[in-house]
């Protein structure tokens, strides 16, 4: 009988005590962000690993381009038989803030049918942007993970060997101007939008900087009004180090429906429910029951709750759990008398479809 596993994070089947976040990492700042960049170049020096030429013309054609540019001519009709020669894409990605004359990792991925680019030469490749402006210029001697002896003696390859890195291998040649917000305010977007943790960001500032510093635009967009000038880098410094409790984010459970692995990001209770599937049987019974003290006794009027899961199957397998039913018991239940991941699946979309399951539901 085919046994389900499902991975669960102790801390995530309890409802765990909030902690404070920096509003550094629950926000970033409008306008500081990454930009992409690509270019197209030739890697050379190749040990016969390169580009078979005659099934990627597009490689002969860039060297004879390349040639010429240097000024060297070739006759009419020369066939190129070339074996140490690749092209490449190269990317990188820009940061905010960066200089002219600055460095940047880059990645070269092989276009061709090369079959290692290891040992070989970047050469000059200029960077463009999403505007089609060259804003670095990129070369360099290429890195590449090679393959190991394991100690059957049979290799077993680390890395692509089609892809290579360029530790500081492009100089930045062009700035791309970055604003910190707009006239006298800044904007924070938070990184999920939760209208409590916006609430939050907001009522922290204004009580650790100044009143009516923040205000909330919606559940995203957060507007900060800042000093101007050099006075701006360190107010900000200051805002993203405050600390701030973000709220719970929404209960979520994720199935993956081939290998039946179940992951919660924290504990979800259910509602009464009954689901037959096959030859299971889940059956969810919540019981509320109201304690009254006498009349000017003082006491307090006391609500409890007991919830019983009955999940039996035709194959003999019977399970009773009591008191606090979340889904983690379900699932473990379930597991017990052998449910597949289908049968998982199925009572799991069907609880969510009956409102039983108050949760979001992701099958992957």
């Amino acid at each position: 009988m085919k046994k389900i596993l499902f991975l669960f994070a102790l801390a995530l089947l309890f409802p765990a005590a909030a902690s404070a976040e920096r509003i550094k990492e629950l926000t970033s700042i409008q306008g500081v962000r990454d930009n992409q960049l690509i270019g197209y170049g030739l890697v050379v020096g190749l040990d016969g690993s390169g580009d078979q030429t005659t099934q990627t013309p597009f490689t002969v054609q860039s060297v004879v381009s390349m040639l010429s540019q240097m000024g060297v001519s070739l006759p009419p009709g020369t066939s190129l038989q070339l074996k140490n020669v690749a092209a490449v894409v190269v990317t990188a990605t820009l940061p905010p803030f960066a200089r002219a004359g600055q460095t940047i990792d880059i990645t070269a991925s092989s276009i061709g049918n090369a079959k290692s680019l290891r040992g070989g030469t970047l050469l000059m490749t200029p960077l463009k942007g999403a505007d089609g402006l060259v804003y670095a210029m990129a070369q360099g001697n290429m890195l590449v993970g090679g393959a190991g002896a394991s100690a059957g003696g049979a290799k077993v390859q680390v890395n692509h060997l089609s892809v290579g890195r360029i530790p500081g291998g492009a100089t930045v040649e062009r700035v791309v101007p970055t604003v910190l917000g707009q006239g006298e305010y800044i904007y924070l977007e938070l990184n999920t939008s939760d209208f409590t943790t916006a609430t939050r960001v907001v009522n922290t500032i204004n009580e650790k900087v100044a009143p009516d510093t923040a205000s909330a635009l919606d559940a995203r967009m957060i507007q900060v009004r800042a000093p101007g000038g050099n006075a701006r880098v360190a107010f900000l410094s200051q805002i993203e180090n405050l600390l701030v409790e973000p709220a719970p984010g929404l209960a979520r459970v994720i199935i993956n429906a081939r290998t039946g692995s179940v992951v919660m990001n924290q504990a979800v209770a259910l509602d009464n429910c009954a689901i037959s599937h096959g030859n299971l049987t889940v059956v969810i019974n919540t019981d509320t029951a109201v304690s009254q003290p006498n009349a000017l006794s003082g006491g307090k009027t006391v609500k409890t709750e007991k919830t019983t899961i009955d999940v039996q199957s035709d194959k003999g397998g019977v399970v009773m759990l009591k008191k606090g039913v979340s889904l983690s018991e379900v699932v473990k239940a379930l597991n017990s008398i052998g449910a597949t991941p289908q049968d998982l699946l199925a009572i799991l979309q069907a609880m969510k479809s009956a409102g039983a399951l108050r949760a979001e539901l992701e099958v992957i």
